[in-house]
């Protein structure tokens, strides 16, 4: 199965979102990458497979889920560094800088490290979604400085301009400790 693209519901339901994770595999050929609830009781599903499975799959749950979308995306031709940093697959060996994007919605991360990945050269350290932080999600990002500020600032302009942004920062250069134990 071609995996280029992800899509992503947020709901305020945990009902409904089990309801739409079947309505959104019955709908089209794509892999399930995540299906838990999140924190603030809501639920949270995300898809991969070729562009057009994956909008007919969210389409599908945006049409059973009526009323319980909080947010809602697809992604076409996603970063290879996303998913890899969503499943907690991600193997850096060297932090350079460290870039973190924080946003209140998942589906708005995802598509700010997506952005930001594809402005700069970087690579995407980790993508944390909604567990133990009420509900917002980051990323972090490393590479060489100028890189990580472009990166930064494409992908928090994006989640600004959805009124969704939490913070960013870049750090330099981190202590060795604080990228082994912290990130």
């Amino acid at each position: 199965m071609k995996t280029d693209s992800i899509g992503l519901l947020e709901l305020n339901s945990i009902a409904a979102g089990l309801q739409v994770v079947d309505a959104m595999l019955k709908a089209a050929e794509v892999e399930l990458v995540l299906a838990r609830t999140i924190c603030s009781g809501k639920y949270l599903v995300i898809v991969t497979g070729d562009v057009a499975a994956v909008t007919a799959s969210v389409d599908a749950g945006i049409d059973l889920a009526e009323g319980a979308v909080i947010d809602h995306t697809v992604i076409p031709r996603v970063h290879p560094d996303i998913l890899p940093a969503v499943s907690g697959i991600s193997h850096l060996f060297q932090i350079k800088s460290l870039g973190i994007i924080e946003s209140f919605s998942v589906g708005s991360l995802l598509e700010a490290a997506d952005v930001a990945a594809k402005a700069a050269n970087v690579e995407i350290v980790e993508i944390r979604l909604a567990m133990a932080l009420g509900g917002k999600a980051f990323v972090t990002l490393t590479g060489d400085v100028a890189a990580v500020r472009s990166a930064v600032d494409t992908g928090a302009d994006l989640v600004a301009k959805k009124g969704l942004l939490v913070n960013k920062a870049v750090i330099p250069k981190p202590e060795p400790g604080l990228s082994r134990d912290y990130i």
